[in-house]
């Protein structure tokens, strides 16, 4: 078990107020994050890359989605800005199959919600493998840790 992640501070400031089910996802990934992750900063440019543990923010700033992220003591580490473009479509389609997956919860039987629960997951791990193409030479993350940022870059992405 690895904790290289040890705060995580989401800008969500500008956003609609998350529906019950978003903030649900996101504190759970915020949780599950802190509990277990990787992640590792590539030396760049022959710098002297801090040590973790790291304290990451994660923002959308001018359409982009912005990792920033400190030392344990408040030291800039690094600071990246990614396209949404990327994410676009796996986000929206992850959004829809969670929103029929709780509707399922409510009313269908248990083979019914597994069959979404399944395809939901299908969905967020090519957004976890997206992200982490897109963190490449900046973030080694991961499986499990690239999927629990993803849960939190849909929930910046859409802001409920």
């Amino acid at each position: 078990m690895s904790t290289d992640i040890c705060h995580i501070e989401i800008d969500d400031s500008g956003l609609p107020a998350p529906t019950p089910e978003i903030e649900q996802e996101r504190k759970v990934a915020i949780f599950d994050l802190l509990e277990d992750n990787s992640f590792t900063l590539p030396q760049r440019d022959g710098r002297e890359v801090p040590a973790a543990p790291y304290r990451l923010g994660l923002a959308i700033r001018e359409r982009r989605l912005v990792f920033d992220v400190d030392t344990e003591a408040g030291e800039d580490a690094a600071e990246f800005h990614l396209s949404l473009s990327p994410f676009k479509q796996v986000v929206k389609d992850y959004w829809q199959i969670c929103e029929s997956y709780y509707d399922a919860v409510k009313k269908l039987p248990p083979s019914q919600i597994e069959a979404i629960d399944m395809a939901r997951r299908g969905i967020h791990n090519e957004g976890a493998r997206v992200l982490q193409e897109r963190l490449e030479g900046k973030a080694d993350v991961d499986h499990d840790t690239a999927r629990r940022l993803f849960t939190l870059v849909c929930v910046l992405h859409f802001g409920g």
